[in-house]
């Protein structure tokens, strides 16, 4: 058995860009807490393996996502909403509050590493803080 707090979770940083605390991990999936702070637009991609849900805690944004099918959204990203990201679905997002969007984020089966984000176009200009204090466009 398992209990960790966000306070004490290992931080890191997603492929995308969002600061990420890793909550749990498991041999059927795991779970992160992401922080997209103001401003922040991530890197567009889509996954080779697995299927990923969010759940918004805080915060204000929004996430296009395009399916294979070629169904195509925007999603408004507020406190209680959750999405899915399906297998092959390019997807990004990017926070429009003047707060941090904060949602957990589940992958199923878990998260192999960096290299199962595959970066792709999508319809907004990345915008990744690289240092503290610091912004770059990529």
């Amino acid at each position: 058995m398992k209990t960790i707090t966000v306070e004490t979770a290992e931080r890191g940083r997603s492929p995308l860009g969002a600061r990420i605390r890793f909550l749990m991990d498991g041999p059927h999936g795991n779970m992160i807490h992401s922080t997209v702070p103001p401003g922040m637009v991530g890197r567009a991609c889509h996954f080779r393996t697995i299927d990923e849900y969010w759940y918004v805690l805080s915060g204000e944004g929004e996430i296009w996502r395009s399916a294979p099918d070629g169904h195509e959204s925007i999603t408004r990203l507020i406190p209680g909403v959750c999405v899915d990201i399906a297998l092959g679905t390019a997807f990004q997002y990017r926070c429009t509050g003047s707060v941090a969007l904060v949602f957990t984020c589940t992958a199923l089966p878990s998260w192999p590493g960096d290299d199962e984000a595959v970066i792709v176009d999508g319809p907004w200009v990345p915008c990744v803080d690289s240092e503290p204090g610091g912004q770059r466009s990529d």
